[in-house]
């Protein structure tokens, strides 16, 4: 019995000996596999941070100190002259407040950023920035302490301005009075607001680049490529911008403008705001005075016109026409309208009691300005009748106008423009709605209906 016993505690102890080992083994794998995968993560982290390191400082130079030039009065003319094409003043100054001195709220979907100082005041704006460090802040999007720019400052078309017109610009800023004036705080929501956010997304949307002339074009389409997609930056309204805020500089294929509620039309689309059938003299009147025998501007194109193109030569004038009128052509059709079912749903719409109700309020409140056919008046009213505006499948900008009105910019060649009157105490959600629905259905259109919560959602400023 004493030897059995003996030979039961050495097998108790041999397996317990055993199971001690196999556990120590297990924990040593586990602890081997652990810090395998955190090698793993550290090194995807490290190889990230370079990536996104390497994405943010491609063609950067660290900009050198320089001393305060000179200028002579061409160059002071020039500066002012593009300051004016790239709509610079808009932006960088508060109604009624000092042109330029910035402080101006640009609302986005991730909070407001306002705008930056561009006189030369020490302190508060650009009066130690030398030209080098302008050039980086529209090349590289970077300013002068190094910090990544938030992208409300468009240097994702600015990039491709050249050197030559940025010292001008530079030298026209430092010319103006300077003004103390430090703009407040962003407020942007986390993580919108951290450099670590901004490098991913220009690491997602932004390269530093440069103009290229094309070879098998003119000279002129060029110079009107140059100042679309650079200076004029108008794919900042006119292309659309996914969740993140991302868009293309080189699609103008149309995109609702954030925060505003107006839609910039498409300038490739012949059923939107495309020019290819347009004589070039026709757009050259509408970027210079506001109005044209086929259009008129309004909302935010009318600020556009106003503070920018009606300033521009009719040599850069004619130059973006030839560009835009070149775009490749394209169509957008309404996603509730496809072609084949254009006739029976255009009949139908037509006779609908809510087209009924619009035409009775037509003719109630909108046929003495633009008549009985939607003819319009000539040089006061546009025509209603044709008008690409009341067939786009977005009615944004449709139920906009009616709701809060809307003028042509003054300018020299329309210094006393027409307006439209705001009907938002005048008639109901459901009004506009029938009347727009009328619209879009009248005189050939065969445009999709509105609906009376398209119109509540823009009374109260929501976003389609």
């Amino acid at each position: 019995r004493r030897a059995g016993a003996g030979l039961r505690q050495c097998g108790f102890a041999h397996r317990h000996s055993g199971t001690r080992r196999c556990r120590q083994q297990s924990g040593q794998m586990m602890r081997t596999r652990l810090w395998r995968r955190l090698s793993w993560a550290a090194s995807a982290a490290l190889l990230l941070s370079g990536l996104l390191w390497l994405l943010n400082t491609r063609d950067e130079t660290t900009p050198a100190g320089q001393p305060q030039a000179i200028h002579s009065a061409a160059l002071l003319e020039r500066g002012e002259y593009l300051s004016r094409a790239g709509n610079c003043m808009s932006c960088h100054t508060v109604p009624g407040g000092a042109p330029y001195a910035g402080g101006r709220g640009i609302d986005t979907p991730f909070g407001t950023v306002f705008s930056s100082n561009l006189t030369p005041d020490r302190d508060t704006g650009l009066g130690n920035w030398s030209p080098s460090d302008f050039w980086r802040a529209l090349h590289n999007g970077r300013s002068k302490n190094g910090q990544l720019l938030y992208p409300a400052f468009p240097y994702t078309s600015y990039t491709q301005v050249s050197r030559a017109d940025s010292d001008a610009l530079h030298a026209y800023l430092q010319s103006l009075p300077a003004v103390a004036a430090r703009p407040p705080a962003h407020t942007l929501r986390w993580p919108f607001n951290t450099q670590a956010a901004l490098a991913v997304w220009r690491a997602l949307y932004f390269s530093p680049g440069s103009f290229v002339p094309e070879a098998v074009q003119s000279a002129e389409w060029n110079r009107g490529a140059y100042l679309v997609r650079g200076l004029g930056h108008c794919s900042a309204c006119h292309s659309a911008r996914d969740a993140l805020g991302g868009s293309s500089p080189l699609d103008l294929a149309g995109g609702l403008i954030p925060m505003q509620n107006w839609y910039a039309p498409s300038l490739s689309a012949k059923n939107e705001a495309g020019l290819a059938d347009w004589p070039v003299g026709e757009v050259v009147t509408l970027l210079q005075t506001g109005v044209a025998p086929r259009a008129s501007v309004l909302g935010p194109m009318a600020e556009v016109v106003l503070h920018s193109t009606q300033y521009m030569s009719p040599a850069d004038l004619r130059a973006m026409a030839v560009y835009l009128k070149g775009l490749p052509h394209t169509d957008t059709l309404a996603p509730d309208l496809p072609s084949a079912a254009r006739g029976p749903r255009a009949t139908a719409l037509a006779t609908s009691s809510s087209a009924r109700a619009g035409a009775q309020l037509y003719e109630n409140h909108c046929a003495q300005c633009h008549g009985d056919k939607g003819q319009g008046v000539a040089g006061a009213y546009p025509a209603l009748a044709g008008n690409r505006a009341l067939s786009m499948p977005a009615t944004t900008n449709l139920v906009q106008i009616v709701l809060y009105g809307g003028y042509a910019p003054a300018t020299a060649g329309n210094p006393r423009p027409y307006g439209m009157p705001p009907f938002m105490l005048v008639l109901s959600d459901s009004e506009i709605a029938n009347l727009l629905t009328y619209l879009r259905s009248a005189w050939g259109h065969q445009a999709g209906e509105v609906s009376a919560l398209d119109v509540n959602r823009a009374r109260s400023g929501a976003q389609r």
